[in-house]
């Protein structure tokens, strides 16, 4: 043994576990302009919290099922940057449309959800390290029932301020989890 093995000190590297955030959107009518909501769960060493609520502004054309989803990714992650945590992320949800397209194995064909990418990709580079998950429907009970809790409540304050004339959704078709801008391969799971 050298007197420099002798100095080094011995066992194993602990890495600080990842913060799980579980997030989820809905909307009604799912294809836009009518009421779109979030729903989030964070849990970690030290960080817990469930957050929800609208999403946009309802009866336009951007309140939709996709633009949900990532508001509930983003809300999530401005939460934790709010909490001044900056360690590592697993950012799980069960829209395979988000994380595909956060992953990078879609492309984000629809120009509206094109901001929203951006900055949830903006926001992750503000971390140690995320990763982005998709998980099937039945593991993202909470951030759904959030979602959907949040918009039995908003439904009934928007429902004053409807319009008599019915909103347009967005002008070009929104994307679906069908959509197949990805590799062939990506599709199955």
């Amino acid at each position: 043994m050298t007197d420099l093995d002798s100095r080094l000190p011995r066992g194993r590297a602990v890495l600080p576990a990842p913060v799980h955030v579980h997030f989820d959107g809905a909307c009604q009518p799912p294809r836009g302009g009518g009421v779109a909501t979030y729903g989030f769960t964070v849990e970690g060493p030290g960080l817990r919290t469930e957050g929800k609520g609208l999403a946009v502004m309802p009866w336009t054309p951007r309140a939709t099922n996709n633009v949900a989803e990532y508001t509930a990714a983003i809300r999530a992650l401005e939460w934790l940057k709010d909490q001044k945590y900056s360690g590592p992320v697993r950012v799980m949800g069960d829209s395979q449309l988000v994380i595909r397209q956060l992953q990078g194995q879609y492309k984000v064909k629809a120009k509206h959800l094109q901001e929203y990418h951006a900055h949830a990709l903006r926001l992750g580079k503000q971390f140690e390290q995320v990763d982005w998950v998709w998980i099937p429907r039945e593991a993202n009970a909470r951030a759904d029932e959030l979602s959907k809790e949040a918009l039995e409540e908003e439904w009934a304050r928007a429902a004053r301020y409807r319009p008599t004339q019915p909103v347009v959704p967005a002008l070009e078709e929104e994307e679906s989890p069908d959509d197949t801008s990805g590799p062939p391969d990506t599709k199955s799971g």
